[in-house]
């Protein structure tokens, strides 16, 4: 998992005006497309994104459309943090 993010803080923001800090645990790439895994603290979850980076310095997170993208994102994730695998 690219590690340059880890331990960053991404502010969500909400349509309806909410907003929810969440730690950034990696960039990581599923078929060609970078995700982002973001964990939740206080109530232990953790939501993946599309990344995108449009330079070194900017990028822009966008939600996952599918469920069957989102299942495959999520299956990544626990392979690669799979203590078996390391």
């Amino acid at each position: 998992m690219a590690d340059e993010h880890e331990n960053d803080i991404i502010t969500l923001e909400f349509e309806d005006g909410g907003t929810l800090e969440c730690t950034v645990l990696g960039v990581f790439e599923v078929k060609g497309t970078e995700y982002v895994a973001l964990l939740d603290e206080k109530a232990q979850e953790i939501y993946f994104y599309r990344y995108l980076q449009s330079d070194e310095d900017h990028y822009d997170i966008a939600d996952i459309e599918t469920d069957e993208e989102f299942d495959e994102v999520s299956a990544a994730f626990d392979e690669i943090t799979d203590p078996e695998n390391n």
